[in-house]
């Protein structure tokens, strides 16, 4: 089944010109035009899909390197993955790929176990693609990044590999070499006990930490250290809708655990300055990219 791309994204794809390519196999993809983004499905459910571009051919001369994009939105229904639109643009421009991914929220079937499976299945689909796509992606260089509620599950998912068997999201096909977290709620028992967001973290996980402890061990990313994908923290000092210490509590479990984990605090930026692609939070992430990718 396809599914078309709202307004938004046609109207980010007017400025973005991708090759085409035809998919075979089992994915399900829908053209936008003008534009070239595909639509792939990656299960079987309505919110189990995600937008792939690729750069422009010419630009590449090699598989490109690949980034995940995971929109917020306190990982409730009534946001979506064209949160994330604005910021494609200059990552293709650069030579990288992108597969920006739509999940189930709460409040939409999502919550735990399914939001998170959701992006684990999203994540590792990159290797399901079919032979003509696959041959464009670099699966050795992949980097996850998300914003808010994107940016916890960007690093969970980049930390799936020191997951217990038999742990939602464990074993994973895919593994990321970088998470770049744009202001994540990256320590959910703080957001638990802090109120960050008002219920959003007990919501997504279903019970509070004192109840089950375990279940926010293979959830929360600061429970979830050491593992081996690199991490770096953006986060703006004016930030009142997650505050910058869900991002410094991460680095500092990170890097006292041996981690490689970076916390970049951007002055006279907001919350949602992170979306914004002229903007020195932006610029961030997409030196954190350069570097590390």
């Amino acid at each position: 089944m396809t599914r078309g791309i709202g307004p938004r994204m046609v109207a980010t794809a007017v400025a973005v010109a991708i090759v085409a390519v035809a998919c075979g196999g089992s994915d399900t993809t829908e053209r936008t035009e003008p534009g070239g983004a595909m639509r792939i499905e990656y299960g079987d459910h309505p919110d189990a899909f995600g937008d792939l571009w690729l750069p422009d051919p010419s630009d590449a001369g090699s598989p490109a390197p690949v980034v995940v994009l995971i929109h917020g939105g306190f990982w409730r229904d009534g946001f979506f993955l064209d949160l994330m639109d604005p910021l494609i643009p200059s990552l293709l421009e650069r030579g990288v790929a992108v597969w920006n991914i739509e999940y189930r929220r709460v409040g939409a079937g999502g919550g735990h176990p399914e939001t998170f499976e959701d992006v684990a299945s999203a994540v590792d689909h990159l290797a399901r693609m079919s032979d003509d796509v696959a041959g464009s992606l670099d699966l050795a260089r992949i980097a996850v990044v998300g914003h808010s509620a994107g940016g916890h599950l960007a690093a969970w998912a980049a930390g799936r590999s020191s997951l217990a068997a038999g742990a939602v999201g464990a074993d994973p096909v895919v593994r990321p070499v970088l998470a770049v977290s744009q202001a994540g709620v990256l320590d959910l028992v703080g957001c638990a006990e802090q109120g960050v967001g008002g219920a959003a973290c007990v919501d997504l996980v279903g019970v509070r930490p004192s109840a089950d402890p375990e279940r926010y061990d293979t959830t929360s990313p600061t429970e979830m250290v050491p593992f081996d994908a690199m991490v770096v923290a953006v986060h703006g000092e004016l930030d009142r809708i997650v505050p910058p210490s869900q991002s410094v509590t991460f680095v500092e479990r990170a890097t006292a655990a041996g981690m490689d984990a970076t916390y970049l605090p951007i002055p006279d930026a907001d919350h949602f300055s992170n979306l914004d692609p002229r903007h020195p939070a932006w610029i961030a992430v997409l030196g954190s990219l350069a570097e590390n990718l």
